[in-house]
Parts: C-alpha cells; structure tokens; sequence
C-alpha cells in the first residue's frame, strides 16, 4: 500500500519547505494539502493557499507526489484552476494528482465570500459539471461549455499536461451520486468514512462505502482495478500518528478494505491532528521500508 501525508499550509515557507522535503525523506510516496481559505479552528492562524504551496513544494522535492486532498467548486473556477493545474503539473515535472470533491456546505470559505448556499443535490451536479469541464479543459486545446453553473468560451489549454492524457483526478465522495462521478472521470477514489462514529463503528462504515463504490464502479463497467482507492483515516475518531500501534492499525485494516493509498496528517502541536514528530519518525524507520515485505 502507498502511504501519503497531509501538511497543512499553515507554515511560513522557511519551515514548511523543512516539511516537504522531510515527508520525500521519510518514504512517503505523496504529499498532500488542503485547498481552502481557512479551515475550522484556523481560520484566525497562519494559512496560505494551496497551489503556491505545492508549487513551491515542487521546487524542493524530486520523486515524491504532490496533490490538493481537496480543491472544490467553492472556491475555484474551472478554466482558472486549469491554468494553475497545468503549471503545477509541469513545474513537478508530472508529479501533480488533483484531489477533488464537491465541497462542504456552510463553514468558513462559504461564509467568507458570501457564496449562495446550494442544496445537497444542487451541490452534487455542481461538482459533477466541475469535474467535467476541468477534464476537457486538460485534454483538449479549445473548449467551449454551457453548463448551469460554469461556462467557458473558446478556452485554451496549451501545452496541455506532461502526464497523459491529463494529470490523474482522485474524486472525493462517501454517497453514490459523488462516487458516479469518481467513477466516470476518477483515476482514483478517496474516502473519509461516515461521522459521528466510534472507532469500530468507523471502520464498518468505511467498509460499506467500499462496497457502495464497488457497485457503482460495475454499474459503470469499470474495473476495480483501474481505479486507486485512498482513504483519509485521520477522519476516525484515533489519529493515525497518535502512537506506532495506532498507525499500523489503520494501515492493516485499510489494506484489508482493498485500499491503495492512506493518507495521514503531519503531527500538530496542539489543536487538530495534535501528536508528536517522534511517532512519525518511527513510522518511517520502521514501518514504511517494510510495506513492500
């Protein structure tokens, strides 16, 4: 299994590039952040946006993988945020995976540029004409859409991406409307699992949306093979880094659901995800240079 890490844009350049080269360093095989305005308890700290971040993270790092776990329609325009995809997937030199999902209703990033509120379905076909559009735009030099939320007239895409046909999509979705569009344009799958669960109960709930999408994917005619399946196990209720047990936990039961890659977040001092570098240091010693074993 492909293990990746979450570092948070929350870091001035100085100490966050320390984070980037150290997750390529410990063996992680992807490096992902969060593309939002601010986040949660956050929003009155540090942050700082998501392509600059990875494009600079591009720039001091050589073999690992780098992603938005995950860009959304609430904040990005699609011919736009083409034109920044395409930059970060040739200054990486192809290293780039964009991570997308319909994103959440309310919270901050809504609040904050005073965004129409959209119903759960509303929101659904959004996402899905988002994901459509940016596909045509990384795959083709002109297009042209009318859609009912994005349109786009005569709009370029040259040189077009280094991967091809375009950089790999890895659709966010735990219902069967979202996981139709992973399974439609996806090259992978991410999950958070259900909320409000107890650790065990979490897990159950992931399996069922394992199942959900193995569904979908054959109601599509896709073979499971062809789509990668991630996780973010940091979305249970035990955080992955909290202790080593902890960490090969998670990693063998999401092996045992047929995951692909897991994604956990770089240890925090306080607040989210809080835990101590010591632990992660540990997993990279002992755990990720055995994976393959």
């Amino acid at each position: 299994m492909r293990v990746g890490i979450v570092i948070l844009p929350e870091y001035r350049w100085p100490a966050a590039a320390r984070l980037w080269r150290a997750a390529e360093a410990y063996g992680f095989d992807h490096a992902w952040t969060y593309d939002h305005i601010g986040w949660r308890t956050l929003v009155d700290g540090p942050w700082f946006d998501a392509v600059a971040t990875l494009t600079a993270a591009a720039t001091v790092t050589e073999r690992i993988r780098l992603g938005t776990l995950v860009a959304s329609p609430n904040l990005r325009h699609p011919v736009v945020f083409a034109r920044a995809l395409l930059a970060l997937d040739d200054i990486s030199g192809g290293r780039f995976t964009l991570g997308i999902g319909a994103g959440a209703a309310g919270g901050y990033d809504n609040e904050v540029v005073e965004a129409t509120e959209l119903t759960p379905r509303q929101r659904v076909d959004r996402f899905a004409e988002f994901v459509e559009l940016t596909d045509a735009l990384l795959t083709s030099d002109r297009v042209d859409f009318a859609g009912r939320y994005y349109t786009a007239v005569q709009a370029r895409s040259v040189p077009g991406c280094v991967q091809r046909p375009r950089l790999p999509f890895v659709v966010a979705a735990n219902g069967p409307r979202g996981m139709a569009v992973a399974a439609r344009h996806g090259q992978g799958w991410v999950t958070t699992g259900p909320r409000g669960e107890d650790y065990a109960g979490w897990w159950r709930g992931v399996a069922q949306r394992v199942e959900q999408f193995e569904e979908v994917l054959a109601a599509r005619g896709r073979e499971p093979a062809e789509v990668a399946r991630h996780i973010s196990v940091d979305a249970a209720p035990v955080y992955s880094l909290s202790s080593l047990a902890a960490f090969q936990d998670a990693l063998g039961r999401a092996g045992e659901l047929g995951f692909t890659d897991m994604a956990v977040h770089w240890p925090r001092p306080d607040g989210p995800y809080t835990g101590s570098e010591a632990v992660l240091e540990q997993v990279a010693a002992e755990v990720l240079p055995n994976r393959g074993m």
